[in-house]
């Protein structure tokens, strides 16, 4: 047995072996040695031949799932090594094989699963001339989708990618593991694992043949994947992994999206994270999320495309109108959408559900759960019918089946209370199978095979007083009374007599006593094998049921953005092409939502691709500036998913893509400071936005020295407006009050500022966005408000006095020195070696430390000593 073991363990090294003995799975070695420290399982040993006992731990079959979980998520993988024969039949050691392999990425079970969010595996397969292709799958709904790269910042692009759909398993073609920013992204950012495939898996031949396996070949895929051979790799290297871990045909993954990068606005790893759109930063929860005000969605289907949605909005004016006019038809009939909702709430997870049925490990309780959902899909369809006004409500009303033949196959077979296991028994209905019931009656002692056994034989010998009864001695017999003993058959064999009777056994009784010894294994094995014929034949409508899931999934997202509009007071906004920004009264989606006692203030914004492109906001810190700015981004994103907006009214003209810089932090484990980090973003930024994106540039240049950070500010201002070199729409918020001059000397340049109400030293913030330039920053004032001591304050009055009374004279000294020219090579000027205090000063200098203030008073040093030189 150890042989055969060992044997397994050496084509799964990388793998935790649940190896089956009876009942238990069982570990030996350092599987062992890693699941009793992970699972806090019981160590024992087991002999195997060799001068020490095996490390050994094992889990019951039957709740092992659980302790697959935690190992899963412990960033384990699991192999699954099966008995492949009946172990009461089995001649010699009974044949045992892997039929599966468990990883983060291959996850089936529901209980391993969020419910609304998918679970993508993927592939990158990578060329340095041909450029990149990805291909991302949810196994458990077998939704494919795949896009192909290339071009300049490819990196930069295929982490985009990768942020959007977050996978949690990545297999990476040969030259792809080669990428160190990509791999980086997705061990450190993303936590996912990775796997090293094979360079022949990823050949635009093998990826071919795998999707010829997959699916149908129809004229609209040939032209999606024509002249995209990376594509097809991706597509052949994640098929290929799937079938090598998986063991079966995968049926579900039947049908391949293509998609490319212009069908989707744009928005990096830092705009989901500053916008946080689906989870906040600090917690990584979904409360207080855009996704957390706008899902309403009543099926797990919904949320995950609802979440999609989020992740991808769209840049077509017409598939957004599509939207848009479906969810006003919602809007607009209340008593119909409320029965499209109640019909909902007894839809099941149709996506995981037909997934599991056709990978064949779906129980009774998931076509169960199946034929409830069929149940409630005649009222989702009837209350749909009635929507008038909208050709996207009527596609989805014809591509909803109802699923009456499958739900009648289920009701007539599948037991109505099923038992957790496919061994316990009682999985099919009384009456659906003529075998099944006559064991059934076996099992309960055969009282109705007995009675009519009895009534035949009265019949046919004609004794009135004929009975057929048990013993533990004799087993079933007949007893005749002795008046009529006579009168026994021949077939009749005599086995006892009493003082009143005779008792006799018959072969139809030895028979049925043999039966019923064997009847509880029969019909064990009975009903699994027609429930597998039941699973066999519903799984042969996937396709129908994954039509139909689809087209609920996406009712489903649409009356959440129905809902949400009705419960927080959207409207819909008008979306085209325009370049316009024009929000009226617009709200943050988030922060009003987690006001309990205030009410939100709402601000105006008009932006176009003229004299508004760019706004420049100042105020003090805690004013709103960065609220917004976020509001504004959120609106838009909002807009182009579809949704209604908080707002009295909304023109959006759509944004290819949106780019926020808002906040800072130290990358310590790339060595970047936060000033580092920041200048960072902004060339990525300003390098990868175009004149339709929206960028969001909170406090630029503020990691530096005031001086250096307004110059690198001013300088990132007039790129972005000028058409020259960007002319994006920019909302640019700062506490350089000098850059409010950019509005008489660059076009394009607009001011605003955050309205402060001020009394004596104390300030209030009214957050209200007016036009002009704010006159102070109140900076002490803030510092007042957030507690710092009295003596604090004071002292920094004292110290602010003093720097203003200076900074006339430092700016003049700076520019002084900016103006002298520049020493010729090699030689040493008289300040340069008379400066060596200076530079000691500046070699011991940690700038990331400073402040402001700190920055103002040591430049005002540094120019004195300069001075002397």
């Amino acid at each position: 047995m150890m042989q055969q073991y060992m044997a397994v363990k050496e084509q799964n090294p990388d793998a935790i072996l649940f190896y089956r003995l009876g009942d238990f799975y069982e570990m030996f070695f350092e599987d062992a040695k890693v699941a009793s420290r992970e699972l806090e399982l019981t160590l024992t040993g087991r002999d195997c031949g060799l001068p020490q006992r095996a490390p050994m731990c094992g889990v019951p079959f039957h709740s092992a799932e659980s302790y697959i979980a935690r190992l899963i998520q412990k960033g384990y993988k699991v192999a699954i090594c099966e008995q492949m024969e009946d172990p009461a039949t089995a001649k010699g050691l009974v044949k045992r094989d892997v039929i599966r392999k468990i990883t983060s990425g291959t996850l089936l079970e529901s209980t391993m699963l969020d419910e609304k969010r998918n679970n993508f595996i993927c592939a990158i397969q990578w060329d340095d001339t041909y450029g990149a292709g990805l291909c991302f799958c949810d196994i458990s709904t077998g939704q494919t989708q795949a896009i192909e790269m290339f071009g300049k910042g490819l990196a930069g692009a295929v982490i985009s990618e990768l942020a959007r759909f977050e996978p949690s398993e990545a297999v990476l073609s040969p030259k792809a593991m080669e990428q160190e920013e990509v791999l980086a992204f997705l061990t450190k950012r993303l936590s996912c694992q990775i796997e090293r495939g094979e360079e022949a898996d990823f050949t635009e031949e093998a990826g071919r043949q795998w999707m010829g396996k997959h699916f149908e070949d129809t004229p609209s895929l040939q032209e999606d994947i024509q002249g995209r051979p990376m594509l097809i790799g991706a597509v052949g290297g994640l098929l290929s992994y799937l079938h090598q871990t998986q063991k079966n045909d995968l049926r579900q993954i039947n049908r391949l999206e293509v998609y490319t990068k212009a069908q989707f606005m744009g928005l990096d790893p830092a705009a989901r994270r500053n916008l946080e759109l689906c989870q906040v930063m600090r917690s990584g929860e979904k409360k207080g999320s855009l996704l957390w005000v706008l899902d309403h969605t009543r099926t797990a289907m919904g949320g995950r495309l609802l979440r999609q949605w989020l992740e991808k909005p769209l840049v077509n004016a017409a598939q957004i109108a599509l939207r848009q006019n479906a969810v006003q038809a919602l809007l607009g009939d209340r008593p119909r959408r409320d029965g499209v909702l109640e019909g909902l709430r007894g839809v099941f997870d149709l996506e995981r559900l037909i997934s599991r049925v056709v990978y064949g490990s779906a129980n009774c309780r998931d076509l169960r759960s199946l034929w409830q959902t069929a149940c409630a899909i005649p009222q989702v369809k009837e209350n749909l019918e009635g929507f008038g006004g909208s050709q996207y409500l009527k596609e989805l009303w014809e591509e909803i089946d109802c699923l009456e033949d499958v739900a009648g196959l289920i009701d007539r077979a599948i037991s109505t209370e099923p038992p957790f296991s496919l061994r316990e028994g009682n999985l099919l209905r009384e009456g659906f199978d003529e075998k099944i019931d006559q064991l059934r009656d076996l099992l309960k002692g055969g009282k109705g095979t007995l009675a009519a056994i009895e009534q035949r034989e009265r019949e046919r010998t004609g004794i009135p007083k004929l009975k057929v009864s048990y013993n533990k001695v004799f087993g079933y017999y007949i007893e005749i009374s002795k008046s009529y003993a006579d009168k026994a058959p021949e077939d009749y064999t005599r086995r006892q007599t009493l003082t009143g009777s005779e008792r006799f056994i018959t072969p139809e009784l030895k028979e049925l006593e043999s039966q019923m010894l064997s009847a509880g294994e029969q019909l064990t094995a009975l009903e699994y094998q027609l429930f597998c014929k039941v699973r066999d034949k519903v799984a042969m409508q996937a396709h129908r049921i994954q039509r139909t899931a689809r087209a609920i999934a996406r009712l489903d997202a649409l009356c959440s953005f129905a809902l949400a509009a009705e419960k927080n007071g959207y409207v819909m906004p008008e979306v085209d092409y325009s370049g316009v920004l024009d929000i009226r009264e617009g709200r943050h989606p988030v922060v009003e939502k987690m006001l309990e006692d205030q009410l939100f203030v709402p601000n105006d914004t008009y932006m176009d691709e003229g004299d508004d492109r760019v706004s420049i906001i100042t105020g003090p810190n805690m004013a709103g500036k960065s609220t917004y700015m976020r509001q504004v981004a959120l609106i838009v994103v909002m807009a182009q998913c579809g949704s209604f907006v908080p707002a009295k009214s909304a023109h959006v003209g759509i944004c290819d893509q949106v780019f926020t810089r808002v906040g800072a932090s130290d990358d310590l484990t790339r060595g970047q400071s936060t000033f580092m980090v920041e200048m960072s973003e902004v060339a990525d930024i300003l390098q990868k936005a175009t004149h339709r994106s929206l960028l969001i540039l909170d406090e630029i240049g503020r990691g530096t020295s005031t001086y250096d950070g307004m110059a690198i500010a001013r300088a990132v201002l007039e790129y972005a407006a000028s058409k020259k070199t960007l002319g994006a729409k920019t909302l640019f918020a700062t506490h350089y009050h000098e850059l409010s001059q950019l509005e008489s000397q660059v076009s394009g340049v607009k001011n605003y500022n955050v309205v402060v109400k001020k009394r004596g030293d104390d300030i209030t913030f009214l957050r209200k966005i007016v036009p002009g330039g704010a006159d102070d920053s109140y900076g002490i004032q803030v510092a007042k408000l957030a507690g710092l001591p009295d003596s604090v304050i004071q002292r920094a009055k004292q110290v602010l006095e003093s720097l203003l009374e200076q900074a006339p004279q430092q700016k003049a000294e700076c520019r002084k020195k900016a103006s002298q020219p520049e020493a010729p090579e090699g030689q040493m000027t008289l300040g340069a070696a008379m400066g060596e205090e200076v530079l000691e000063k500046l070699r011991k200098l940690e700038p990331d430390t400073l402040s402001p203030i700190e920055g103002l008073g040591l430049l005002y040093e540094l120019c004195k000593l300069a001075k002397e030189c």
